[in-house]
C-alpha cells in the first residue's frame, strides 16, 4: 500500500472514533434492560386488562425502534440548528402544554391530563417540554452569561420562563415534571456562575411555592403523610411505597430471579412503568439495582465529560445543552429511584430509557442523539456556533 492511500476500511474506523461508545453502550444497556423488565412485569397486566400478554412489550419493542431512529437523526442535526431554533422550540413546547388542556385536545388518565392522542399513541407535551426548555435556556446564557452572573434581571428573565411552564404544566397537573425541569434550570444557571445568594432567594421561594402546591391538593398532603409512615396507611396514601418496599425486601442480595416477582402479579400498581425499578430489584436483588444505579452514574459522567470538553474548546453552548441533558436524566432518574426505595414523595416520573412509556423514551434517545454529536464535534474539530451572543437580547 503506497504512503497515500487509504485502507478501505479507515473511513468506518474514523467514524467509529467519532462516536462516544461508553455513552452509547451505557444508553443500549439500559433500554434493553427496561425491554427485559417490561416484558417481565406487563405480561399478567397485559393479559387481564387486554387479553393479550405481549401487547405492551409489543409496543414498547416498536417505541424503540421510533426512538432509536429519532435519536440517530438528532445525531446528524447539527449543533448550530438547536441554537438558532431556541426561541422557535420555545414557542413549541409551550404551545403544546396550552394545547394538552384544551377540552377535545388533552387526553386525562388517573385524573390528569398530560396526553394528546395521536392515532394509536399518546404524545406527552412535558416530555419534549423537558428537552427544549433546556436548549433555550443554553441559548440565552450563551447570549446573557455575563448579565447572568452580575444582574438580578438577566438572573430573573429565564425564571419568568419556568414560571410559565411551570404554571402550565400544574394545571395538567403535572408537579414531577415542573420539579425535573426547574431543578435542571437552577443548575444550568448555577454551572453558568450565576451568585450563590440569588439562589438562596431562589430556594426559599420554590420551598414556600412547595408548600401552597401542597395545600391546595389535597392528594399531595396525602401523599405527603404516606410518605413519612407508609406503614401506618399502608392500605391508603402509603400503599404503593409499601408494595415497593416489599418488592425490594424480596428481593435480597441476588433476587428471586427473572419473572418470579410477585409483587407485579397485582400488588403494585403502575409495575411496569413508574416502579419497574422496583420489579428489577425483586427480580434481580440488590446486585441489580447497583448496575442499574451504576450505568446511570456512567450516562450522567459522560454528558457531564462531554459538557466539559466543549466548555474547553469554548463551545459555549454545546457545553451548556450537554450539562442540562446531564441534569434533566440524572434528576428524573434520582426521583424515580429515590421514590421507588422511599427515600422521596410518591411522585409520578419515568425511569429515562428504562420505564414503558413512548414519549419519554423517544425524547431521552433524541437527548442521547444531541450529546453523540456534540462528541462527534469535538472529535472532528469542528467548530459549532457557541460564542455568538447576539441575536434577540431577551
Amino acid at each position: 500500500m503506497t504512503a497515500g492511500t487509504m485502507h478501505p476500511n479507515s473511513s468506518h474506523f474514523l467514524t467509529v472514533q467519532l462516536l462516544d461508545l461508553k455513552l452509547l453502550l451505557t444508553a443500549m444497556s439500559l433500554i434493553l434492560i427496561g425491554l427485559v423488565m417490561i416484558a417481565s412485569a406487563s405480561i399478567d397486566v397485559a393479559d387481564a386488562n387486554v387479553g393479550d400478554p405481549f401487547h405492551y412489550v409489543i409496543r414498547h419493542g416498536i417505541f424503540i425502534f421510533i426512538a432509536l431512529c429519532a435519536g440517530a437523526i438528532a445525531y446528524t442535526i447539527p449543533v448550530t440548528w438547536w441554537q438558532n431554533s431556541g426561541w422557535l422550540l420555545l414557542a413549541v413546547s409551550l404551545l403544546l402544554l396550552v394545547a394538552v388542556l384544551l377540552p377535545g385536545v388533552g387526553r386525562e388518565v388517573n385524573g390528569s391530563t398530560r396526553w394528546i392522542g395521536l392515532g394509536g399513541i399518546n404524545l406527552q407535551p412535558s416530555e419534549l417540554a423537558k428537552l427544549f426548555l433546556v436548549v433555550y435556556l443554553a441559548g440565552y446564557l450563551v447570549r446573557r452569561i455575563d448579565e447572568v452572573r452580575v444582574s438580578w434581571w438577566g438572573f430573573a428573565k429565564p425564571m419568568l420562563v419556568l414560571g410559565c411552564a411551570g404554571f402550565l404544566l400544574l394545571s395538567e397537573p403535572d408537579l414531577g415534571a415542573a420539579v425535573v425541569i426547574g431543578a435542571a434550570y437552577v443548575g444550568m444557571i448555577f454551572l453558568s456562575g450565576a451568585k450563590l445568594g440569588r439562589f438562596a432567594v431562589l430556594l426559599m421561594l420554590c420551598l414556600g411555592c412547595v408548600f401552597i402546591l401542597i395545600q391546595l391538593q389535597p392528594y399531595r398532603l396525602e401523599r405527603l403523610i404516606g410518605y413519612t409512615d407508609p406503614w401506618e396507611h399502608q392500605f391508603g396514601a402509603g400503599y404503593q411505597l409499601v408494595q415497593s418496599l416489599i418488592a425490594f425486601g424480596r428481593g435480597e442480595w441476588l433476587g428471586v430471579g427473572l419473572g418470579n416477582s410477585v409483587q407485579k402479579q397485582f400488588y403494585l400498581p403502575e409495575a411496569h412503568t413508574d416502579f419497574v425499578y422496583a420489579i428489577a430489584a425483586e427480580e434481580f436483588g440488590l446486585l441489580g439495582s447497583l448496575i442499574i444505579i451504576s450505568l446511570f452514574v456512567v450516562l450522567v459522567w459522560r454528558a457531564m465529560f462531554i459538557g466539559i470538553r466543549a466548555a474547553k474548546a469554548q463551545q459555549i453552548f454545546a457545553a451548556f445543552l450537554a450539562y442540562g441533558i446531564a441534569l434533566l436524566i440524572g434528576i428524573q432518574a434520582f426521583i424515580n429511584m429515590g421514590v421507588n426505595m422511599g427515600l422521596l414523595p410518591t411522585k409520578g416520573l419515568t425511569l429515562p430509557l428504562v420505564s414503558y412509556g413512548g414519549s419519554s423514551l423517544l425524547v431521552s434517545c433524541i437527548c442521547i442523539g444531541i450529546l453523540m454529536r456534540i462528541h462527534s464535534d469535538l472529535q472532528s474539530g469542528k467548530s459549532v456556533l457557541s460564542d455568538d451572543r447576539g441575536g434577540d437580547s431577551k
